[in-house]
């Protein structure tokens, strides 16, 4: 929320010297990808969704998480299937426009390819497990029907 809801509501961020922090991270992150510094429509609204829709009901998970409520392996699995939906955009959007948004292939390897990497993988595990347990849970249910026929 803090990180990209910077990026979504601080239009002119790479145009100012500042001593903010954040304003500093998204000029570097932009060396690996020009459409943050060109506040690319597709890129601010993806980035606007995570902020704004994604990164509260992160909160509510960590809730539901650390008080074991019932619906927090469905609310996981929402989350990240945005996130997934979400890097599949941005990486698809940019194969579509050509790919050329980095200052060097360092940059485009470390932060488009390394960095990403993780908001696929981390989803991806995150989506296995809480398909796992829901199934696990729909089976006990399963059962229990039986065994009171």
């Amino acid at each position: 929320m803090i990180l990209e809801g910077y990026f979504v509501f601080s239009p002119e961020f790479y145009k100012e010297k500042t001593a903010c922090y954040l304003a500093e991270v998204w000029k570097e992150y932009s060396k690996g990808d020009s459409r943050y510094a060109a506040r690319d429509s597709g890129i601010v609204s993806v980035e606007g969704i995570t902020a704004v829709l994604e990164g509260p009901a992160c909160l509510i998970a960590m809730y539901a998480i650390a008080t074991r409520k019932s619906y927090s392996y469905i609310l996981q699995l929402a989350i990240s299937l945005g996130q997934l939906y979400g890097t599949a955009v941005y990486f698809i959007t940019s194969f579509l426009e050509g790919d050329n948004f980095a200052a060097s292939m360092f940059y485009y390897y470390a932060y488009y390819i390394f960095a990403n990497s993780f908001w696929i993988v981390i989803p991806t595990l995150i989506i296995i497990r809480c398909w796992k347990k829901i199934c696990a849970a729909f089976q006990v249910q399963d059962q229990k029907k039986t065994k009171i026929r």
